[in-house]
């Protein structure tokens, strides 16, 4: 079992708290098998609000799929609730969301639809889509333009934190 964060590095202008929109969100990767190193042309979609069981034992994950080339079954379990990208974080690399990899390997993140973030300085609820990977619009409320921009995303392995 591997723990791997995803990390967002954005350029938030006048929003702040950018997070899924909904608890049960999906997640969509481009995913390798760890086994034969094969990475799937398809992109996977990881929900949270699934849970599937993992052959020869009594576990459940999120994701649970066999490599189309060597067969081998990997599976993905979402270990933490995602944690919003803030003002105070922009420009800065930020882990948002922390699950345990067995048998897959994440390639690339893509964000997709269903994100919401807040007015920075009004309560104005936007929502937004990332397939882009940067997003404008005006906060009529506050009377300035908003934006998601230089967005970037990262995987990084993660150790359990000792009690």
């Amino acid at each position: 079992m591997v723990k791997i964060s995803l990390v967002i590095k954005a350029e938030l202008s006048n929003v702040t708290d950018l997070r899924p929109a909904e608890d049960d969100h999906s997640w969509n990767f481009k995913i390798k098998c760890t086994s034969c190193h094969e990475v799937d042309k398809n992109s996977i979609t990881i929900a949270a609000d699934t849970q599937s069981k993992v052959s020869g034992s009594r576990g459940e994950a999120n994701l649970v799929m066999r490599c189309k080339n060597c067969k081998r079954e990997g599976s993905v379990s979402i270990i933490s609730d995602p944690v919003p990208y803030t003002l105070e974080d922009s420009e800065t690399k930020k882990p948002v969301l922390d699950m345990e990899w067995r048998g897959l390997e994440p390639v690339e993140f893509e964000p997709r639809d269903g994100w919401v973030a807040k007015g920075a300085d009004s309560p104005t609820i936007f929502d937004i889509d990332l397939t882009d990977r940067e997003w404008y619009d005006y906060d009529e409320e506050a009377s300035t333009e908003v934006s998601i921009t230089e967005m970037s995303f990262y995987f990084e392995h993660t150790k359990d934190k000792k009690k």
